[in-house]
């Protein structure tokens, strides 16, 4: 659905990215992941003919981003980050301009309007003027906006910067729903959002990328080792001490201690081992409360440090 081919932007003579070559499936979701000022915006305006590339080149649905922008246009629904609402327009209104500038019959806008503001959530808001929306519905606004062409594919540029925690949700939410409907990317520096959202990952850092693949098989590459999460009623020392004496531990951890007298630990083993049987036994046998035992993988903040680690101690080395 999507293929970018070594795609390289120069501002003067800085590279805002460089090589940069991915592929996307039909109805994947993917995150294009990395820190502000990585590329992450660039790319994505490459890929929806806003800005042309210095070289390489790429295709959506197909079409060449280059030699057929037009149709690679009517393909993608697109949300920037800073989203071009008209505050002065009524909801209804603003979305029934964006369909007509988007070339959609007199018949057909209506239909498709009513329609996405249903699947959006917004219906209730359709007669209120769009600057006296909260941040949430604004964005709500923004995906409909995106939507309006029926596109093939959907790019997503920080949809829930600046929301609240139950506007994340909920605009998380959505874009799930949107799922098997568009081929999604969903450019973030927000990396929960990511395991939340996404099916795989890119993870681009100074330009280039640095990373393509599920967040699962991102931990079984970089986590050398197996990790408990435990959450005990018992004395810590004791229970520490006897967790670091069972058979194939390497380490244990203890995190932060709360108020009722329970304490969590991280107990790291060889990868291979699993010790959760032997960890449920001891603390069992010794009359103390497992009140939580389970995996412990590496978060996706822990994988981008590594990876990002390993990029510098490469180029410096």
């Amino acid at each position: 659905m999507i293929e970018a081919e070594k795609l390289t932007k120069y501002y003067e003579k800085v590279a805002a990215i460089e090589d940069v070559s991915f592929t996307v499936e039909k109805g994947e979701i993917v995150g294009f992941l990395g820190p502000n000022g990585a590329g992450k915006t660039t790319t994505m305006r490459i890929l929806t003919g806003f800005l042309p590339p210095s070289s390489g080149t790429a295709r959506v649905a197909g079409y060449d981003i280059l030699t057929n922008s037009l149709q690679v246009r009517r393909r993608i629904g697109y949300l920037p980050e800073a989203v071009p609402l008209y505050t002065d327009m009524k909801v209804a209104a603003y979305l029934e301009f964006v369909a007509e500038v988007k070339g959609l019959e007199r018949r057909e806008r209506r239909r498709s309007v009513g329609q996405i503001m249903e699947k959006c959530r917004i219906v209730d808001v359709q007669r209120m003027l769009i600057g006296s929306l909260s941040r949430g519905y604004r964005q709500r606004v923004g995906i409909a906006q995106a939507l309006l062409n029926n596109p093939e594919v959907l790019i997503l540029d920080e949809p829930t910067v600046g929301l609240d925690p139950q506007q994340i949700i909920e605009i998380r939410q959505l874009i799930k729903e949107l799922s098997g409907q568009s081929t999604i990317i969903l450019s973030t520096h927000i990396l929960p959002e990511v395991s939340m959202v996404c099916q795989r990952v890119i993870i681009i850092n100074d330009g280039h990328i640095i990373a393509v693949d599920t967040p699962e098989n991102l931990t079984a590459r970089l986590q050398s080792s197996a990790k408990l999460l435990l959450t005990v009623d018992g004395p810590v020392g004791q229970v520490e001490e006897a967790l670091a004496q069972l058979p194939g531990v390497l380490r244990v951890e203890p995190k932060d201690e709360s108020r009722d007298a329970t304490v969590s630990f991280v107990v790291e083993s060889e990868r291979s081992s699993d010790l959760r049987r032997d960890v449920a036994r001891l603390i069992v046998d010794r009359g103390w409360g497992l009140l939580e035992l389970r995996p412990a993988d590496m978060t996706l903040e822990e994988i981008f440090i590594r990876l990002v680690t390993e990029e510098h101690q490469e180029v410096q080395g």
